[in-house]
């Protein structure tokens, strides 16, 4: 059942997350800043579907492997999470900003300044995901509990046999996914607080343009942050069972 479940939302994510970027580059009108950030969170999806599902399967599955062998296979939904995280923050920000100084916007987020926020997101993300092969992961207290064992004993690859949950809980979701969220949850709080007090003030204005600009930022603004709501409400529980598992 696992399995299946995993094999159909990499059957729709990747060639949904496909459409989003044909979709960008074929529309002129799409290739803003926003598009960027929302590319750079397609690029992370399909390779969640196209990479992370096939290995998480392999991990579920449990293969008899080297210890440094399975942390490769762990860790790349580490650093493609991180990545749709950074991005989500990227387009929160944009949106702030958008709504926030709409007149100089254009000439704040460049599209040179996009791509430096979107390669910083991306390193940021590999440092963050590649973490636990640096030396945070469960290689010490496996050697103690098998002291005899080789420099390059075989393990059963799984997750929580390679991942050290300390890493899960204290870097990964107390530094890295819980923070960002809750900074998002109040960007998007102040952008709708912003729209709606350009929509009031422009009742009253005889011309729609401001109307017309606020308008279009509300339906976006509720787009992404759904998203963001989506994406919280498919990762906490996770990182909530984390939490419970070490404390």
């Amino acid at each position: 059942a696992y399995i299946s479940i995993e094999v159909l939302i990499a059957l729709v994510s990747v060639p949904g997350n496909i459409l989003v970027i044909w979709a960008v580059k074929m529309n002129q009108a799409l290739r803003d800043a926003t598009f960027c950030f929302i590319v750079s969170l397609a690029v992370a999806d399909v390779a969640v579907g196209a990479l992370v599902i096939p290995l998480a399967i392999i991990i579920n599955i449990g293969p008899q492997t080297e210890f440094y062998s399975c942390l490769m296979v762990a860790c790349p939904v580490l650093i493609l999470t991180e990545s749709s995280i950074l991005a989500l923050l990227a387009i929160a920000v944009d949106r702030y900003l958008r709504v926030k100084i709409p007149v100089r916007y254009k000439s704040v987020v460049t599209p040179r300044r996009a791509a430096v926020a979107i390669a910083c997101c991306w390193i940021v993300s590999f440092l963050v995901g590649l973490t636990p092969m640096f030396g945070w992961n469960n290689l010490s207290k496996m050697r103690t509990q098998e002291p005899n064992g080789s420099q390059e004993f075989v393990i059963t690859c799984q997750f929580e046999t390679v991942i050290s949950m300390e890493y899960m809980v204290y870097f990964n979701f107390f530094v890295w996914v819980l923070p960002p969220l809750l900074l998002m949850l109040l960007i998007y709080l102040e952008v709708f607080n912003l729209i709606r007090k350009q929509l009031n003030k422009k009742v009253s204005s005889s011309s729609n343009d401001p109307q017309k600009y606020y308008g279009k930022e509300l339906k976006i603004a509720k787009s992404l942050a759904l998203v963001l709501f989506l994406f919280a409400l498919s990762w906490l529980p996770l990182h909530v069972l984390n939490c419970i598992t070490l404390f």
